[in-house]
This record gives C-alpha cells, structure tokens and sequence, in this order.
C-alpha cells in the first residue's frame, strides 16, 4: 500500500499544493531523465507476496498486528485488512542458482512465520482470494491500524460519491451484485508483485511487453474462482479489485473518465508517459505534501525523493506500473508487474515469476516487438479473457491468429521464457525446475482456479454445501501449499 501518510482529511489549499508540487516533481523527473545517471548496470528482481491469516476453522481470523508482533521480522508488514499481511522479499538478481536459493529462503521464512502465527492460534494461507471470506468479515473493525489505509478508505468513497457496486457474472451463472460502504472487498484480493530495474531508456519496451504477456500470466496463475461464495472469473480478484477501488459514479463511466484500477489505453515510448497520464487524468486522493524542493536538490547535485509523485502514482492502480525509486544514493526506476495473485505454492509462485522474467527479456528485445503488431485492445481483450476463463482461455498473438492460451504458452512462450532466462544466467536446474511446472499447468490443464473450482463441485457432488464446502477446500489446500507441491500435481478429492 506504500509510504506511511500522516492526515486523514485534507483542506482545499493541501490539495492545490499538492497538485503544484506533483506537477514540479514531473518537470524535475523529465529533466532526470534527460540528464541523470540511473542504476541499472546490475538489474535487480523483487517480490511482494499477500497472505491470508485464519483460524483452525480456515476462516479469517483478525489478529494481524499480533502476528506480526509475534513473527518481528520487517520483512513483513501490515496490509488493508486485519486478516492480511505482506511478505516483502529482498531484491537480488536473478543469474545462477539465485531462484533455487530464494524458494528455500522463502520456504524457511514462510514456515518461521507459520509457526510463530499457531502459537497465536493464526495459520498462513496463500491464496488470490480466500474463498472463506463472508459478508461479516466486512462488518466492524475489518481495517488494519494504518492512518493511510482509512485514507484511502474515505477518500475513494468521498470521491465516488456513494458505495462500492459490485457486478460479477461466473461462467456457470452465479451471480455477485452487491453494494459496499467500505473498501473492503478490495481486501480480500491478496496478490503477488513482481519488480524489474530496467535501464530508463528501455523502460517502455519492458512495459509493452508486460501488458502483451499480462493475458498468458492469468491463463496461468488464475487462483481466485470464489468470492463471497460465488463461483466468478477463473481470477475474481481482477474485476473485485476493478470495481472496488473504482471512484468513477456511473455517469462519470459514461463519460469516459478513466478508472483508477486501469490497463492503460495505449502502447508507449517513454516511462514519463505513465507519470504524466497520472498528473493528467488522475485527482489526488492523499495529498500529502514534503519540504523538498526537487528542483533545488538536483541541481546542487543531489537525488531528489520526489515523495509528491510517488504518492500519487500509488494511488492510480496499473495492472503494471512504473515505479521510482532510490536505493543506495542512486535513482533507479522499475516495472512492477501486480497481474498476479499469491499461491498456491512457493514453487508455484516462483515458476510464475520465471515464466514473466523469461518472457519478458526476450519480448523486450525483439527487432519487430509484439506491440508494433499487435493492438493495444487486442493485449486488453487477452488480459480480461485469461482473468475470465484462465488456462481455458482463448487469446490472439501476431502470426497465429486466435488460439488457446495454452497453445500459444506451450508452442512460443514458454520457449522464449527458457531463452530468457538462459540470457539472465539462470541456471539449467533452476529454469527445468520452475518452467516444468508452467508445462506441466498447461499439459493438465490444472491451475489454482480449476483445482478449487474441481474440489468444491466434487464435495458439492456429495451433498456438501458451499459454505462447508468451501471451508473443506481451504483445509486440503493449506496441507498441499505447505507441502509446497505445484497445484497441477495436487490429487483431487
């Protein structure tokens, strides 16, 4: 959710400072650009990775700030809900064995934090959507202690003008309709951030490709079927999050005012783009404002923070967004990849992430570049379809035509991801071990959406109710997660 703000409520002079200084920040950022020595000679990778907290009964269970008192590493942090924490995992690169290296880094760190969560009664689920959550998880004190997080709550609801609608149609016909006085749905997607340090100059191709390569990702990755007790999109957590955080009343929708959870609406040339359409479309929605005078540090020679726009770039929800940021004295920019949700499993997440890295080195890289090829509605409808219909998604690629996503990852994409990698330095081992899993997915069909959706109707077959039977789910995928097993390999009942 970003940096720690201070107010809650704002007065109308904060908030033409803040639009000012926003503005400042851009014009200083685009003199940077021209002019500044950026990091890049050695490209980090990242990762942020959203958890679910339940109780013994697989339910959510609201006692973040006692777990996290408990687990005492920074590394994990708050998130909006009670029943949400985050696991920020430090950058490195990715060459040699470093993958093989950070899944048992990340298998160590999630079992500590497992631990440590029973003695409080508390377990760890890693999931797009926790499909036990229920209407009375949004009633009360659902929110995290976090000045910033009411902030947004009431500023978002302020600036729509009325409550949250939600509209979602499953494959099968169930339906979600529903209003919300909170942002609390928004909550109940936990998903998985990957980061990549490019050079500014090559930002745009990286972009590019990322929003091509978004529709493969969900066809892939789709873990959140269930919402509220509905069967929805293989990957609910894309339309719940859209229409969530969505500040536009629907008049303003039939006007064509953009969305903050946004695709974006064409290809670009330059990272600016992205920082400008934010500055042009976007009101603030915490206009906080600092003492720096960007200009005045960088041209004493200084790194200016521009805190202004990167707070507000925070608040306009790219499903990839450009980030800016500094790391030992030196400006660096990055793409943060958010398609993603968390699980099933380490191994699982971890092959998603070596399927984007790969692919997207190469993607970036092309003489004709997909996006010169392909429209940007085209890499829009791919997006929404693999959110929809996941590994049984058809999408369309420059040359091929319209085709199951499946074939398109299996006969071109996944080769690239190897050479990708090969490029990166990844190891032999390290690309068989996560590639497989991406193959296997596609050879079986299985991902974590049709692995819950499979369960729940089998148990259902039995004379389960949904409610019961999704509880039951949940208990059998937290012991397969654990076991850190892909989910296409994960027996059904």
């Amino acid at each position: 959710m970003g940096q720690d703000i201070e107010s809650i409520t704002y007065t109308r002079e904060q908030r033409q400072r803040f639009r000012q200084k926003v503005h400042l920040c851009l014009d200083v950022f685009e003199r940077m650009l021209a002019y500044s020595q950026f990091d890049f000679e050695r490209p980090m990778t990242g990762m942020e990775i959203e958890l679910n907290l339940t109780g013994s009964d697989f339910r959510p269970k609201m006692d973040n700030a006692l777990v996290l008192e408990r687990i005492a590493d920074p590394e994990y942090q708050t998130e909006l809900a009670r029943y949400n924490i985050e696991f920020n995992v430090k950058p490195r690169e990715l060459g040699g064995d470093s993958m093989l290296s950070l899944e048992g880094d990340l298998r160590a760190s999630l079992n500590r934090a497992h631990e440590t969560s029973a003695e409080v009664g508390s377990k760890i689920v890693m999931v797009g959507i926790l499909p036990t959550v229920t209407l009375d998880d949004f009633a009360g004190d659902w929110m995290s202690a976090n000045a910033r997080y009411h902030a947004l709550n009431d500023a978002m609801l302020g600036a729509r003008g009325e409550d949250v609608h939600l509209d979602i149609e499953g494959p099968t016909g169930e339906h979600l309709e529903r209003y919300f006085d909170s942002l609390a749905p928004e909550a109940a997607c936990t998903s998985m951030q990957l980061h990549l340090q490019v050079a500014p100059l090559s930002f745009a191709d990286h972009w590019n490709a990322a929003q091509a390569l978004a529709g493969a990702q969900l066809a892939l990755a789709a873990n959140s079927p269930f919402f509220l007790g509905k069967r929805l999109w293989a990957e609910s957590r894309i339309p719940v999050f859209s229409q969530a955080v969505d500040t536009r009343s629907p008049e303003l929708k039939n006007q064509g005012v953009r969305p903050r959870v946004w695709f974006g609406e064409r290809w670009i040339t330059s990272i600016f783009d992205l920082f400008e359409e934010n500055v042009r479309y976007f009101p603030a929605l915490l206009p906080e404002t600092t003492d720096e005078d960007p200009s005045a540090v960088l041209d004493a020679g200084g790194v200016p923070a521009l805190a202004e726009m990167r707070l507000h770039n925070g608040t306009v929800y790219r499903w990839n967004r450009p980030i800016y940021d500094i790391g030992g004295g030196r400006p660096h920019v990055r793409v943060e990849n958010r398609v993603l949700p968390a699980g099933p499993t380490i191994v699982d997440t971890l092959a998603n992430a070596a399927f984007y890295y790969g692919a997207l080195r190469m993607l970036a890289q092309e003489d004709r570049p997909v996006w010169s090829r392909m429209s940007f509605a085209a890499a829009e409808d791919n997006f929404l379809s693999g959110a929809k219909d996941g590994l049984e998604a058809k999408v369309y690629w420059p040359g091929r035509g319209d085709l199951p996503a499946t074939e398109l990852i299996l006969r071109h994409l996944l080769p690239l991801a190897n050479e990708g990698l090969r490029d990166w330095g990844v190891s032999t081992e390290a690309r068989d071990r996560y590639l497989s899993v991406i193959e296997g997915r596609c050879l079986t069909g299985v991902n974590g959406a049709t692995w819950q959706t499979a369960t729940v109707a089998a148990l259902e077959e039995r004379g389960i109710p949904r409610e019961e039977a999704l509880r039951q789910m949940v208990a059998t995928y937290s012991e397969h997660m654990h076991a850190n097993n892909p989910v296409h390999t994960w027996p059904m009942p």
